[in-house]
């Protein structure tokens, strides 16, 4: 299971292509009038202008063994989003250590190293390291509703939590993160959760799916 595309909305597209290609090297595979498609691994991450949009929270993948080099790196770029001292934080939950920072948009970005995959390197860390997107973030009023969606539509069970008020749903390669907006934020500043509209390109074996989420409302297609 993996997120092969991830489509946000930004209404500051300009400062989010500096931000991405200038800030942390990204590279463009695709670019529009109204659009920048930035290589993340075996992902696509596509940013669409939009006249209005809200923040949102994703996390990317990093080799299991590399939390430390991944802060080195992005301390020269960033400023790290800290809990307390700490910069790197552990998950011993889900047997993994995650960093964080926001984007030109105030979205919320991670950088996570799941100690259960199979995905170490000795290489020197940069913006090639990079693995794939492994989570987005759906804020709702309805966590059961949007597991059901995603379970009759694709099959996916829940890999953390409950339907009170956080649920990770699928596999550590992609993971949509439902969270209850009603009762709580974003970790780690207690961000405000919004139900801001995306698309995902999610592939299951051979098998892709489209996922829309807009107006917090889940549509699944299969796409080939």
């Amino acid at each position: 299971m993996r997120i092969e595309e991830l489509k946000i909305y930004s209404s500051n597209l300009a400062a989010q292509r500096i931000f991405y290609t200038d800030v942390l090297n990204f590279e463009i595979v695709k670019e529009t009038k109204n659009s920048i498609s930035l290589k993340i691994g075996k992902s696509l991450l596509t940013i669409e202008e939009r006249s209005q949009s809200t923040p949102y929270h994703f996390a990317i993948n990093i080799p299991a063994n590399q939390e430390i080099k991944a802060l080195q790196w992005l301390k020269t770029r960033v400023d790290i989003v800290k809990n307390g001292d700490n910069e790197v934080h552990d998950f011993d939950f889900w047997n993994a250590k995650a960093i964080y920072f926001y984007d030109a948009d105030n979205n919320i970005v991670e950088f996570i190293a799941r100690k259960n995959l199979d995905n170490s390197s000795n290489i020197t860390f940069n913006q090639n390291s990079l693995l794939e997107i492994s989570e987005i973030g759906i804020p709702t009023s309805d966590i059961e509703e949007k597991f059901k969606a995603l379970n009759e539509g694709l099959g996916l069970e829940i890999f953390s939590g409950s339907f009170e008020r956080f649920c990770a749903i699928g596999e550590e390669t992609g993971l949509f993160i439902c969270i209850n907006k009603e009762e709580k934020d974003w970790y780690p500043k207690d961000d405000k959760a919004f139900s801001s509209d995306f698309s995902v390109v999610y592939s299951i074996n051979s098998m892709k799916y489209s996922i829309e989420f807009y107006q917090e409302k889940l549509k699944i297609a299969h796409k080939m």
